[in-house]
């Protein structure tokens, strides 16, 4: 920072909160996570239930016990009328406002305590049932689908006329933006909070000037806004004192299309931040993550599994041995470059990899510098924590001979992320690095290059393997059991980790024992360990599978589910297996490039995931598997290989199969198959109608070496209008006009939009979807100085390559005038 700089961001840290930020955004993320647990408070009748009793009910009792305590300890406010409550509380203005009018003062949350904070809530209910006899403390989610609520709300004598309804769903969607583990990070937390403290010192120069903007916070910036609001008196006070007036949320605009009032007022606040404070405004895990994801159901499983740890064998502990990485999410800007030689200014890249590449991030990459282009390109990626980026400082100047002369690199530098990440010390750094140069030139001054940096906290990299397969499959048959269907197969499949080393090999076999079943020879899967150890994983049984000594069953789904899944894994977790990608495997914006129909996801479900998490996606066509956490390793790959020869055997590549009414020990039935627009007929087991469509996994992306330079020129069409789509191939983006109208009439933008990021994004990417863009990253925040905290900084992780290592996202947005 330069001495003002410095002395501007001093005097934001000055700015006085009487609320413990940093525990009260945890407590707040704990709170978030139990709701979206109970979905049904977001919409409909149970939403309307307990808006009525948060009036009826939860503020007169609040109001009687602020005027006199009616309790030895805090009053436990019920988890729906907290909810309606949070997203009341959210727009200060409105809640301060209808509190004095309804009850004569503003009803802090001073003695009252979570839903979510323990078992200290019988005397609340005790309370509660006396002064409401005929309404139990407890929601009952039978009687607010059975019952109408609207007569019994408008015969109050108090309830506010503020839109409730309006304001749960404006804040619903918030969870899924702040809902990633760093989030709750206590030393991520604290940069948000002194973030916060500058978004307002920002907010308080512009009154100061009399300058009007409309700031727009990042998703780390408004968590702690919205937590400070959720602490009203103390919200009202710290702003008063700091503003003169309470300072509105408003989070009323969702529009974040190009030159629209969210895009222009991220784009002014960006500005402003970094001329006040000579600091990068983006953060790495604080930006805007799409959409949230299709739920897989819509009625909550309710597993009475919690999610204990598998007891296992000693002999299935180790028997993959796979080292667990860690992964950071890192953003990085090339700023300023000094001290330049003659003829080189304008016509500079940086160039930046990994000097030893790694399993996430094996590239090299290259962005221009803000300084000399004036357009800002932010690169983001994923890596594992260790080693040393390399930067180095490319020129591209021409002379007038008739040759072009090749780019020459004037020096390199290198910054460790150890010294941050390994332990996590600092999140993000912005300084000047002095180039060590390439020649033996002598120079007066040395280069230097200003980088900044950040990161999130390092955290578990999912697994990902693949199955080799040594042989052909045969068509005849499937490994569910089948009568008259015997196998002779003996050939191996090689289960591979990202670097190519084998980690297990699989085989399908007949049973030593030559066990039979309605002359059926009882299969099994045997797994030959690096050392050399021969396990028996899993064995045929009845109309399934026995996995890891019956610790697991595979078995399909006989009859027609209702969420629509086709098999289920049963141990000491529920797990379900659907066709297609699903939850965080789903495509973001941009129109599919890969058939659905080669995809499977397994999903967990429990009490604290009742709608579902993902634990590993398969790729049927490609026998590539990621796995996200150590207890689905060996079951998950177990129940991939079964499932993969399930379909393979019958000699197709896609999962679109319509198989009716059979049974996995009935008679075989000829079915159609439909692939690659012609129709086969295949003898399978497979029960009921069945039609598979799945997405790519978490948008990590291998970027084109190529890169689009210009804001069009992309395949057929890219630029202000994609229309019929972007041909084949576009590379990166990195003009502000990018892949310009992919979304309002964009009928997809073919086969490798690779990467952007832009202040306006691609367009209204949605609506007709953006073939294979690889991520986007887009301003136009999350609830501004009145804005929308559901719409910030958009990151689009989104589809791209089958199993990519890396994701490369190239910002470009307009430097503001």
């Amino acid at each position: 920072m330069e001495v003002k700089q410095e002395f501007e961001w001093n005097e934001a840290q000055k700015i006085v909160i009487s609320v413990d930020l940093v525990a009260a955004a945890k407590l707040q993320l704990q709170f978030l996570a139990a709701v979206d647990r109970n979905r049904y408070l977001y919409e409909g009748p149970a939403l309307e239930w307990a808006i009525y009793r948060y009036n009826a009910c939860w503020l007169p009792l609040l109001a009687k016990h602020s005027k006199s305590q009616i309790s030895e300890g805090p009053l436990v406010v019920p988890l729906d009328c907290e909810w309606v409550w949070h997203c009341h509380r959210l727009n200060p203005v409105q809640y301060k406002t209808d509190c004095e009018k309804l009850y004569g003062r503003i009803l802090d949350n001073s003695n009252v305590v979570s839903s979510v904070q323990g078992n200290c809530n019988r005397q609340t209910e005790e309370i509660w049932n006396r002064m409401y006899p005929e309404e139990p403390y407890n929601f009952n989610i039978t009687r607010a689908l059975s019952e109408n609520v609207s007569q019994m709300l408008s015969g109050l004598e108090k309830y506010t006329k503020y839109d409730l309804v309006s304001a749960v769903k404006r804040q619903s969607p918030f969870f899924y933006q702040v809902s990633r583990p760093h989030m709750n990070d206590g030393l991520f937390l604290e940069g948000a909070v002194a973030r916060y403290k500058g978004f307002l010192h920002l907010i308080k120069s512009n009154r100061d000037k009399s300058v009007k903007c409309f700031c727009v916070p990042t998703y780390d910036i408004d968590l702690i806004w919205h937590t400070h609001q959720l602490h009203p008196v103390s919200y009202c006070n710290d702003l008063i004192k700091l503003l003169g007036k309470v300072l509105e949320h408003d989070d009323m605009d969702s529009d974040r299309t190009k030159g629209k009032k969210l895009d222009v007022g991220f784009s002014v606040t960006t500005k402003q931040w970094e001329e006040a404070f000579g600091t990068r405004y983006w953060r790495a895990g604080a930006m805007y993550r799409g959409t949230a994801p299709s739920p897989v159901t819509t009625t909550p499983f309710l597993s009475d599994m919690t999610g204990k740890e598998v007891v296992a064998s000693k002999e299935f502990q180790k028997i993959i041995q796979f080292p667990q990485l860690k992964v950071v999410e890192v953003l990085l800007e090339f700023v300023g470059v000094k001290n330049l030689p003659e003829g080189h200014k304008g016509s500079l890249s940086v160039s930046f990899c990994k000097i030893q590449p790694d399993s996430l991030f094996n590239a090299k990459r290259k962005l221009s510098i803000l300084s000399e282009s004036g357009e800002k390109q932010v690169a983001s990626f994923q890596c594992e924590p260790t080693g040393e980026l390399q930067f180095e400082l490319i020129s591209h100047s021409t002379s007038n001979l008739p040759i072009t002369r090749a780019p020459k690199i004037l020096g390199s530098a290198s910054l460790s992320l150890q010294d941050f990440l390994e332990p996590v010390s600092k999140l993000s750094v912005e300084k000047w690095l002095e180039l060590v140069p390439i020649s033996s030139n002598v120079i007066t001054k040395p280069i230097c290059l200003r980088v900044s940096v950040s990161f999130t906290v390092p955290s578990p990299a999912p697994c990902v393997f693949q199955m080799i397969f040594s042989r052909p499959f045969s068509k005849n048959s499937c490994f569910f059991p089948l009568p008259g269907k015997v196998q002779h197969a003996k050939r191996l499949t090689h289960v591979t980790d990202e670097t190519g080393a084998e980690v297990i090999s699989l085989q399908m076999r007949d049973s030593k024992d030559k066990v039979k079943e309605n002359c059926i020879p009882r299969k099994e899967v045997i797994g030959i360990t690096t050392s050399g150890e021969t396990l028996t994983l899993a064995e045929a049984a009845g109309t399934g599978w026995s996995l890891m000594d019956s610790q697991w069953s595979l078995y399909l789904q006989k009859k027609s589910s209702l969420d629509g899944h086709l098999f289920e894994l049963m141990g000491s977790r529920m797990v379900k297996i659907f066709p297609g990608r699903k939850l965080e495997y789903e495509p973001k914006h941009c129109e599919k490039h890969r058939s659905e129909q080669d995809f499977m996801t397994a999903i967990e479900f429990s009490k604290e995931d009742p709608y579902g998490k993902a634990v590993a996606l398969l790729d049927l066509k490609s026998g590539f598997l990621r796995v996200k956490e150590d207890w689905m390793l060996v079951p998950g790959i177990t129940s991939a290989f079964i499932l993969t020869d399930i379909f393979k055997k019958g000699g197709y590549h896609g999962l679109t199969v319509n198989c009716k009414n059979l049974e996995m020990h009935g008679q075989t039935e000829e079915v159609d198959e439909v692939h690659e627009g012609k129709k086969s007929k295949l003898t399978t087991s497979v029960a009921n109608e069945v039609e598979l469509n799945v997405d790519v996994a978490e948008g990590n992306a291998a970027i084109p070496e190529k890169v689009g330079l210009s804001s069009g020129g992309c395949g057929g069409g890219c630029g202000s209008g994609c229309g019929s789509g972007c041909g084949g191939g576009c590379g990166n983006m990195m003009k502000s006009g990018g892949c310009g109208g992919c979304g309002s009439g964009c009928g997809g933008c073919g086969g490798g939009c690779g990467n952007l990021i832009k202040s306006g994004g691609c367009g209204g990417c949605g609506s007709g979807g953006c073939g294979s863009c690889g991520n986007m990253v887009k301003s136009g925040g999350c609830g501004g100085c009145g804005s929308n905290p559901t719409n910030e900084n958009k990151a689009c992780n989104s589809c791209t390559d089958d199993y990519p290592k890396e994701t490369t996202i190239y910002v470009n947005e307009a430097v503001a005038a």
